[in-house]
């Protein structure tokens, strides 16, 4: 696909890395629409239900299999030689809380807790980020954070802001690298109940990290002061549930918007380039106006109703779009 992205000529590869987790599995039921499609509907059981039960959140140690990366990196090598370079890659972290304990507990259950046990609810958070934390220096002590970043979320990752100072590639600092936050459950509760329960949690992670992306599929546009309070954040996601206008005049050019086209118009029985077209127009006009940088981010497809062909217009769509530029203002 002709998207405008960065391809860098090399194959990553992720080492084996064992006793990275929470050590708690989601239990759940599925159901599937469409058989042949792997988007289906989660129905999960609640795992914390007491305070005795956040212990089920444990702190693993991190630790490299050798044997089984070097089988790997040998197979790689096979396959590849000659044609790609090949990288070997550590970790690469992510801070997303609330996406976790929604699949170890359900939706409703924590939601119903922020009002009813919220110290039950701050214990679990505190559980949390203590044990991602505790993982995050293990991994940097054995040199097992990846030094090869190309993308952050869904969005490049290339800057000139990283590595830092005193780079070593073969022990990565969560300085050197970029990492990226959500709590997309909370989409549904007002800013002064997200900031008590996401946004210390979230500072103590940011904090340690070169540069941060924010956000996910959340409609963020009346949270982007809160936003504002995490340290290194550099791109904030504007969702196809976000006012666009909203967020960018907030985000006044301070931040990059990453912007998530509602990938419903590709999923419509009727495919409508013209659709596209104007949705892509009013994006880059918006940020124009509010002076943001934008990028432009198809994400989060279910279904092209068995037309992949939609996907090489859309790309062809936003280039026109982006090529054209907005026109200057009489």
């Amino acid at each position: 696909m002709r998207g405008d992205m960065v391809v860098e000529p090399m194959v990553a590869i992720p080492k084996v890395i064992h006793g990275v987790g929470f050590g708690i599995d989601p239990q759940e039921q599925v159901l599937a629409r469409d058989p042949s499609n792997d988007v289906v509907s989660h129905h999960y059981v609640d795992q914390i239900r007491t305070d005795e039960d956040i212990a089920k959140i444990r702190q693993l140690k991190p630790r490299l299999d050798v044997e089984a990366t070097d089988a790997r990196e040998s197979r790689m090598r096979e396959i590849f030689d000659g044609i790609l370079e090949i990288n070997m890659q550590g970790e690469l972290p992510v801070f997303a809380p609330w996406d976790r304990i929604v699949e170890w507990r359900g939706a409703e259950a924590p939601l119903l807790d922020l009002v009813d046990r919220p110290d039950h609810t701050h214990a679990i958070l505190e559980r949390y980020t203590t044990v991602a934390l505790y993982q995050l220096d293990r991994l940097k002590e054995q040199g097992l954070l990846g030094p090869m970043q190309t993308t952050i979320h869904c969005t490049g990752a290339q800057t000139d802001e990283l590595p830092g100072a005193g780079f070593d590639p073969s022990h990565v600092r969560a300085a050197d690298l970029w990492t990226y936050g959500m709590a997309q459950i909370l989409a549904s509760v007002s800013p002064a109940m997200e900031e008590e329960f996401w946004l210390p949690y979230a500072a103590r992670w940011f904090g340690r990290f070169g540069l941060g992306y924010y956000g996910c599929c959340e409609p963020l546009h009346h949270k982007i002061d809160l936003i504002r309070s995490l340290p290194r954040v550099r791109k904030i996601s504007v969702s196809p549930f976000a006012d666009v206008e909203a967020s960018a005049a907030r985000i006044a050019g301070d931040y990059v918007v990453s912007r998530k086209p509602p990938p419903s118009l590709l999923a419509h029985d009727e495919w409508s380039p013209q659709a596209v077209e104007k949705d892509l127009r009013d994006t880059v006009a918006i940020c124009a106006r509010h002076g943001c940088p934008v990028e432009l981010i198809l994400k989060d497809i279910s279904t092209v109703r068995y037309q992949p062909r939609r996907l090489w217009e859309w790309a062809r769509i936003a280039a026109d779009v982006v090529g054209a530029g907005v026109p200057a203002a009489a």
